[in-house]
């Protein structure tokens, strides 16, 4: 298969980048995109040109840091898949390919399709953990969970953080990704001592960093590689309603 791609290249942060194009052939439909973008590489490489820099580790949809936008969609056009598990069997032979960073103010970039997602860390920072030491896991049973509760939590911590929900919501709301870190906790006992507290100081992080808000136009869902639920977000806000209005209480 042939291919012309369209690649955003930027040398630095500080630096203006632009659209370049490349053409490359003989690659086969099984190739996944990420091998198809090391292939590229190993020509530019061999020709004496900088490689294109690209964030990857596990390459089967675990680690989310293949944060790429292609053809304009976040991960690309098979979903819900990671860009790692797109393969060139989902692009006609001859096809023009544009390959993009995520556009989020919040996701600097800091080289060609690299780009800083620092921000979602510091949300879970600011409160998606257990600080209480819990010591080895206890016995499954010994602390009865409702079936409904625990594979609710399940659901949402299944979020691999890769972005893809603020890469394509039209507001670059982080919304999803903060709702699901914030329910995976609060389903289960081990997160109600600290529930308050959690939802308050990871919702504000998240206004800190820039994000926008959610208007339910659910894109965020539609392209989450871990098909997260956006009835999240409500548990979110319910959460922290109820939050804030403690605090205010003083409680």
């Amino acid at each position: 298969m042939k291919f012309k791609l369209k690649i955003w290249r930027q040398d630095s942060a500080k630096s203006k980048g632009g659209m370049k194009r490349y053409e490359i052939d003989q690659v086969s439909e099984n190739t996944s995109f990420l091998e198809m973008l090391d292939i590229l590489n190993e020509q530019l490489v061999n020709s004496g040109e900088e490689p294109v820099a690209f964030d990857s580790d596990c390459r089967e949809g675990i680690c989310g840091t293949c944060s790429l936008t292609i053809n304009g969609e976040a991960h690309g056009p098979s979903h819900p898949a990671a860009a790692c598990q797109l393969y060139m069997r989902q692009f006609k032979d001859g096809e023009t390919i544009t390959v993009e960073p995520f556009r989020v103010r919040s996701f600097p970039i800091v080289k060609d399709l690299v780009i800083d997602r620092s921000a979602l860390d510091r949300i879970v920072q600011a409160g998606g953990f257990v600080s209480a030491r819990t010591g080895s896991a206890p016995e499954a049973n010994s602390t009865p969970i409702p079936k409904h509760n625990a594979d609710l939590a399940m659901e949402a911590a299944a979020c691999i953080g890769c972005g893809a929900c603020a890469a394509a919501c039209p507001n670059a709301s982080a919304m999803l990704f903060t709702s699901a870190k914030i329910s995976h906790l609060a389903f289960l006992p081990q997160g109600q001592a600290e529930r308050s507290r959690r939802v308050l100081g990871m919702v504000r992080q998240m206004d800190v960093e820039g994000f926008g808000n959610c208007t339910n136009t659910y894109e965020c869902e539609a392209v989450c590689p871990a098909e997260i639920s956006a009835s999240f977000i409500a548990k979110m806000n319910r959460e922290y309603a109820v939050a804030s209005l403690r605090e205010r209480m003083g409680e």
